[in-house]
């Protein structure tokens, strides 16, 4: 019996894999606990269609990640901040600042996905890393100054 699996399954094959299994269990296992579908002519036709959708979806996520990467390394933010005696600021500033402040410049990026190297406790120059897809990781330049 031929099936198409829907889902990784240990031993057999990953997701889209056309494999040949007993006739038993493919109707008492593999179809009732919707891991795989029977493979009819138009089952395999449509399963290929969607694999070709879901590659062109993938390459043009990586595509836009790769172009917000380019977008953000070119970027640097200034975040306005409170101070006290010496240049020290009241708190740090936080993923969250960083993350409004791309927000005002038209680049949402989630606050999870900021990362700043050290704690911003003072005025100057600081790193955030901020994670786009996979090992895409490029970096903004966030300015803290004072606030006027």
């Amino acid at each position: 019996m031929k099936v198409i699996l829907k889902e990784d399954v240990e031993k057999l094959g990953t997701a889209g894999d056309l494999v040949d299994v007993k006739p038993g269990y493919g109707r008492n296992y593999l179809i009732p606990q919707a891991k795989a579908i029977l493979a009819t002519d138009g089952a395999i036709r449509q399963f290929e269609k969607m694999k070709k959708q879901a590659e062109l979806r993938a390459e043009l996520t990586v595509d836009a990640a790769k172009e917000l990467a380019r977008k953000l390394e070119a970027t640097s933010v200034t975040i306005p901040v409170t101070v006290g005696e010496d240049d020290k600021i009241h708190g740090t500033v936080t993923n969250i600042q960083v993350a409004q402040a791309l927000e005002e410049r038209d680049i949402i990026i989630d606050r999870r996905k900021i990362t700043i190297d050290e704690d911003i406790k003072s005025l100057g120059e600081y790193t955030a890393t901020i994670e786009v897809l996979g090992d895409l990781k490029p970096k903004v330049k966030v300015w803290v100054v004072k606030q006027e």
